[in-house]
């Protein structure tokens, strides 16, 4: 009689106990979430203190190994009165700007404490005094002063004291008071802004530039003695991943199904038109005349809007060119006495408007110091000293979360007037360098910035060794 299957010793099988599965279904759900939670939401809560933990480690390895060995300098930009270039030179700045990217690896950002490196273009009024000004670490200063050469052979640039150092750290403050405002994209940051060549139109047979920033540089020249008003755009390299969300939005608007949209059902129908499709272009190599052109779901793109075919076009011309990491701040300070932020941040606010399109980007106010009720005063200087430890140092992680622009963006906000723009105390450099007539009156016109002077000590002079009374001559 051969043995049964229980008695085989080589037989094998599954044996699935599925009772803990029919306890569980009756359970009430609050009970059921609060099972999961024990199996496996340790994991989760594991996971995220993993990261809390990794990111307060680099940045610990931040402060400690790389960042606490940079050296700051500051320079001021002085380009000549009549030297005539569109901000299309500096576009091409910020293009020479990015070989300061670098990509570290994991080993480098967390055990090295390596990071990327950023810049500082401002625009300043002390008093009424306007300059330009780009703070850099010391190892990218050759690279700065490359990048303006480059475009303005004829410029100055010299290094000066931070300026944003004389005001004060903590308030309340018995004479000081400031007001500072962050900016932010309306949209996504793929969506670009209205850039300088839109600022073109056509009067008569020559096309004419409205720059941009003479209505920026009119709030500026408003500031008085005893004002202050300043503004920062930070820019960081960054890599172009950026690009990717762009071009999944141009597939997108066009028709194309994403990922999560096309089914198994789709991919089957629309197998046999794309075969047909692949054939008739490698049969006639182009489409023939006439033929509607579709996209990759079938959409006639000539059934486009012409606000679509535009707000595609732009966003393509964006993720086309290097883009940056971008933070933009605006900080105003005066003596309590004369202390009247409306009159210039408004209409800042204002000339930023000018950069908004409709369908498409605007620069937009994020977060401000300003608290409208009594109790909330307190709160309202905290964010003061806040926002000025932050413009001091330059942060760009603080505060909102960076967004990306591109150079041609950065161009159209921060480059150096045209001569048409008119901006009194706009410090420029000299068109000629030579000695002026002899007995020429001259207006002075001192800037309010100190130059850095060089350290080096001189080299002491050996003193003469006075002569003893034995070492004197008889006689």
């Amino acid at each position: 009689m051969p043995p049964t299957t229980f008695d085989n010793p080589f037989t094998f099988g599954v044996n699935l106990d599925l009772s803990f599965w029919g306890w569980f279904a009756v359970l009430p759900g609050g009970e059921q979430v609060r099972i999961i939670f024990a199996l496996i939401g340790w994991a989760g809560v594991a996971l995220v203190l993993f990261y809390m933990g990794a990111w307060l480690w680099m940045e610990y390895r931040q402060e400690t190994k790389y960042t606490n060995h940079w050296q700051w300098v500051l320079l001021a930009v002085d380009i000549p009165p009549l030297y005539i270039q569109t901000p299309k030179a500096v576009e091409q700045i910020f293009a020479h700007l990015s070989g300061a990217g670098i990509h570290p690896n994991i080993g480098d950002k967390f055990w090295h404490g390596k990071r990327q490196k950023w810049f500082s273009l401002e625009i300043i009024s002390l008093e009424g005094y306007t300059q330009f000004l780009i703070r850099t670490e010391i190892e990218f200063r050759d690279l700065v002063e490359a990048a303006i050469y480059a475009q303005y052979a004829e410029a100055e640039i010299t290094e000066v004291e931070d300026y944003a150092l004389e005001i004060p750290r903590r308030y309340p403050n018995p004479d000081y008071d400031v007001m500072g405002v962050e900016f932010k994209l309306a949209a996504d940051d793929v969506y670009p802004i209205r850039t300088y060549e839109e600022f073109e139109y056509s009067i008569s047979k020559d096309l004419v530039f409205s720059d941009p920033m003479a209505a920026l540089l009119e709030n500026f020249s408003r500031i008085g003695h005893g004002e202050n008003m300043w503004l920062q755009i930070i820019v960081e390299p960054t890599d172009s991943h950026w690009k990717e969300e762009g071009i999944q939005l141009v597939k997108k608007m066009m028709g194309h199904k994403g990922r999560g949209e096309e089914t198994v059902t789709s991919k089957l129908t629309d197998l046999p038109r794309a075969a047909l499709q692949e054939l008739s272009n490698i049969w006639y190599w182009q489409f023939e005349p006439g033929e509607h052109v579709e996209g990759p779901s079938g959409l006639d793109i000539n059934k486009l809007s012409p606000g679509t075919k535009a707000t595609i076009e732009a966003i393509e011309n964006k993720i086309s060119k290097i883009g940056f990491k971008t933070k933009i701040r605006v900080l105003y300070a005066a003596r309590k006495d004369i202390y009247n932020p409306s009159r210039c941040l408004d209409g800042l606010v204002g000339a930023f408007n000018q950069f908004h399109m409709q369908n498409r980007n605007a620069i937009v106010p994020h977060a401000k110091t300003h608290a409208h009720y009594d109790y909330q005063h307190r709160k309202s200087n905290t964010l003061k000293r806040r926002f000025v430890q932050r413009y001091q140092k330059r942060k760009i992680k603080a505060g909102a979360t960076p967004y990306i622009m591109n150079i041609e963006e950065l161009a159209t906000i921060w480059h150096f007037p045209l001569p048409f723009v008119k901006t009194p105390l706009l410090q420029k450099a000299g068109a000629k360098r030579g000695e002026p007539p002899m007995e020429l009156p001259v207006e002075s016109s001192e800037p309010r910035l100190r130059a850095v002077v060089s350290q080096a000590k001189p080299t002491p002079v050996p003193t003469p060794a006075v002569p003893t009374e034995e070492e004197l001559p008889y006689g």
